[in-house]
């Protein structure tokens, strides 16, 4: 039987083809169906082949890393069973919390690995799972590339969240709402900026106490610091780069923790004094490449099961619609994760 999926036949040209069978799973594997993938800005750099992105790729890729579905066939020996929710776990990294374990050709959709943008996939066992019960498959296929970074970065940090601490959030995209959510469900005060009072809406929403429109309030980390009695957030995930460091830092109190998940602002590689702020204040900035690791996915979705939320879903796109959707995540008009249901 034959199935579809996205290729990239060229840069930015993304051809919905029909392939002429459906893979067969070998031993410890599974054939999934795909029902949705969340797409990423990672998968537009993918797409066009943008030096930003270190990897070429290959020639008729099929993009994007973070999928959820339903087995339909297992493989010999695997411990998976026709029916069971799964979500795709994009990267070989196995266990534990050393970055190292992360390696970036491995990554799917992207390389030399076809991504989750078809209608049937073929994954190790190991490398995939289980769906909580009570997300839909386009809740669920949020989980890797947001939902696991964001719980990295809390958990996994350098300053491991715990319930009574103050976490710092920026904007609302993918990442920042899944880490409200996280923060608040553990028992953290949350502040979050954003560059509208609607998207700080939907911040309240999710979870967070404190708002703080950066647009009309430029110097928001004096405003954190009213907000903390003058002494700052524990944590602060900073997803913009350059242009935000130096108020992130302000922001932080002393032996605070800062997590570099993006550069998402305009010229993020800018140079910038953060040492005396670094040095005075005892502060650890910590960059983060990898959503995390197969234990950790695990021990998110366990996370999930004990306090359960339902992710932020900014738009679904219908499968014939999907380079609509990656063109819409361009703008980040709207709060939460772009994804496609695949049909």
């Amino acid at each position: 039987m034959s199935y579809q999926a996205y290729q990239l036949t060229s840069p930015n040209t993304l051809t919905l083809t029909t392939l002429s069978s459906i893979p067969k799973p070998g031993p410890n594997q599974a054939l999934i169906r795909i029902h949705a993938v969340a797409l990423n800005p990672r998968d537009n750099a993918v797409i066009s082949n943008s030096p930003s992105y270190p990897l070429r790729p290959k020639p008729n890729l099929v993009p994007c890393c973070d999928g959820a579905g339903v087995v339909e066939t297992p493989g010999s020996s695997s411990i998976w069973r026709v029916g069971d929710r799964v979500i795709l776990h994009g990267n070989t990294w196995m266990t534990g919390n050393d970055p190292r374990g992360f390696v970036l050709k491995d990554t799917l959709g992207s390389g030399e690995n076809d991504g989750a943008l078809q209608q049937h996939l073929v994954f190790d066992d190991a490398r995939l799972v289980r769906a909580p019960e009570y997300l839909s498959m386009e809740e669920a296929s949020t989980f890797f590339a947001a939902g696991l970074t964001a719980y990295r970065a809390l958990f996994h940090g350098p300053r491991p969240l715990e319930k009574g601490m103050t976490v710092l959030t920026q904007g609302t995209g993918g990442v920042s709402c899944y880490a409200i959510q996280i923060a608040s469900a553990a028992g953290a005060t949350v502040i979050a900026t954003s560059s509208s009072d609607g998207k700080l809406a939907v911040a309240k929403n999710l979870g967070a106490t404190h708002l703080i429109n950066y647009r009309t309030t430029p110097d928001w980390s004096s405003t954190v610091l009213e907000l903390t009695a003058n002494n700052g957030v524990d944590i602060a995930l900073d997803v913009v780069g350059a242009s935000s460091i130096e108020q992130t830092l302000k922001a932080v109190g002393f032996g605070g923790a800062i997590i570099c998940l993006g550069m998402l602002g305009q010229n993020p590689f800018a140079p910038v004094n953060v040492m005396p702020a670094i040095m005075m204040g005892a502060k650890t900035v910590q960059g983060q490449l990898g959503a995390g690791s197969k234990a950790l996915a695990d021990e998110f979705a366990g996370f999930l099961e004990r306090h359960p939320f339902r992710p932020q879903i900014a738009r679904v796109f219908e499968w014939e619609t999907a380079a609509e959707g990656l063109e819409a995540l361009k703008t980040l008009s709207e709060p939460g994760k772009i994804v496609v249901r695949v049909r």
